[in-house]
């Protein structure tokens, strides 16, 4: 009999494996270095680092927190060229910090997770990627992301049309879109920056909208060559500049996504002197009017989004699609709409309460089983009972709602690391947080969210379908991050 490929028959093992390489996967290695864990390997399926950065490169993505937030704190970056960064930017910033802080080593590129499978024998785990390569770790960090997969609805007819059809994420450069008829279903976050980027150059763009969003005003702008030079010889004052971010967003943002609130009152009143400043046609402003409480859906910032409905080749639908055709789409009240090319701006596959591939956790229970039984689905988002010495970085429950998921990535290298480090250290089998103190933080924080915008009855992907929320904190950033600051061994039983 001929003997299996050796990547079938040895395991590669390390102390510890890092999945993705986007911002999370970057930080996490970088706190691991810095606590001295020098044996672990970053494995990264595409080619590059980045994630979302890297995948997303859509006419006029760019970031909607700004930028001097949007970076680590440890490493900030002094020539951001403008208030919001684009994703190239953006991109080679993540590059750029790969390479200072000696990642290159530890990155794989083409390795995609298959299969995670917990030995509880021997307090490891077995990882299988999708070529059949087989790995081994005391401990995992699971940094994939929770919008990595684009979710395009199986419309009737796709095969039937004969022109081109992209989704934003996965976005050909190689298709012109000047002097063509463009359809782009959705007028979510990427849709709003794809529709003003593209509307100057085709002949006619139609907007198929299923809900209209609330978007307040982006003062995005050039920052001046003096900033970026004071901000280089004091980066103290670049610190304050970032504390000052924080603080709006924490003050004035953040209380916003209580129900009800004033400051929530205020923001909706913004957006909607938004949108009427820039259209008059009482048609269009109640097409472009929201029918539900602010907050609810993701909130989302451009001051170019209102007026591009007002240029003469630019079509708002509220109608849906009822199916593709040879030419286009044909909508729910039966007209039809001619296409050359149809972009679907229609998010992305939820993986934060759902995992993306198969984890089998103690005595042969899968996180999925875990997840969809009660008592919650993860402790600070980062620990799930019954599944030893597996972490999550924005895991469920620790999105944010409004400012940047780089306070909260931080928190979690943190609090990871420094578990990780502990489990080593004292040469422990396997740890796993306790069911109880897992049940408790759930209650505790879906009592929270009874009191948010987010949960006062619209249709959203912030919900499961039982309409709970387990993708966003409902606290603000600092809150969160103050309770990582210490691993409490206590709250975890020690395993095997």
């Amino acid at each position: 009999m001929p003997q299996a490929p050796e990547r079938e028959r040895t395991a590669i093992a390390h102390d510890v494996i890092v999945i993705g390489a986007g911002f999370s996967g970057i930080n996490a290695g970088i706190r691991l270095k810095q606590e001295g864990i020098e044996d672990f390997v970053i494995l990264e399926r595409a080619a590059d680092v980045g994630g979302t950065w890297r995948d997303n490169t859509y006419p006029g993505c760019a970031c909607d927190v700004p930028s001097h937030l949007y970076s680590y704190s440890f490493e900030q970056n002094p020539d951001w060229s403008t208030t919001y960064s684009g994703s190239a930017e953006i991109h080679a910033y993540i590059q750029r910090c790969a390479e200072k802080y000696g990642l290159q080593a530890h990155l794989h590129f083409g390795v995609g997770i298959a299969k995670a499978e917990f030995d509880n024998a021997r307090g490891v785990w077995h990882l299988t990627s999708e070529d059949g390569t087989r790995y081994t770790a005391r401990a995992v960090i699971s940094a994939v992301g929770g919008l990595v997969e684009p979710s395009t609805p199986n419309f009737a007819g796709m095969d039937d049309f004969a022109g081109d059809i992209m989704h934003t994420a996965r976005w050909n450069h190689d298709i012109s879109l000047a002097g063509k008829k463009v359809a782009i279903i959705g007028t979510g976050a990427s849709a709003i920056q794809v529709i003003p980027s593209i509307a100057p150059d085709v002949e006619r763009l139609t907007v198929i909208q299923r809900s209209a969003p609330y978007v307040l005003p982006k003062l995005d702008k050039a920052l001046p060559e003096l900033m970026k030079a004071t901000f280089r010889r004091l980066p103290f004052a670049q610190t304050a500049f970032r504390r000052a971010i924080l603080a709006i967003t924490e003050g004035l943002v953040g209380p916003a996504v209580i129900l009800d609130s004033p400051l929530a009152t205020g923001m909706k009143k913004l957006a909607l002197w938004n949108m009427r400043s820039a259209v008059k046609d009482p048609v269009l402003r109640d097409k472009l009017t929201p029918d539900y409480e602010i907050g609810c859906k993701r909130v989302l910032f451009a001051s170019n989004y209102y007026p591009a409905f007002t240029r003469d080749n630019v079509d708002l639908e509220t109608a849906g699609v009822e199916r593709f055709t040879e030419n286009g789409l044909r909508l729910s009240d039966g007209r039809e709409i001619e296409a050359d090319v149809i972009v679907t701006a229609t998010g992305f596959k939820i993986n934060i309460a759902s995992p993306p591939f198969p984890i089998i956790g103690e005595n042969g229970v899968s996180l999925a089983d875990i997840w969809r039984g009660p008592g919650g689905k993860a402790y600070k988002g980062v620990a799930t009972a019954g599944v030893p010495n597996w972490f999550f970085m924005l895991g469920p429950n620790t999105g944010p709602g409004h400012t940047s998921v780089l306070i909260y990535t931080e928190a979690q290298a943190r609090y990871i690391t420094e578990a990780i480090s502990t489990l080593l250290e004292r040469d422990l089998t396997a740890i796993a947080v306790k069911p109880k103190v897992m049940r408790r933080y759930h209650e505790r924080l879906q009592n929270r969210m009874r009191y948010t915008s987010w949960t006062s009855g619209c249709q959203s992907w912030y919900l499961d379908e039982h309409g709970e929320n387990h993708t966003l904190f409902p606290g603000l950033a600092t809150e969160y991050a103050l309770s990582m600051r210490r691993f409490k061994l206590r709250e975890y039983d020690r395993v095997g």
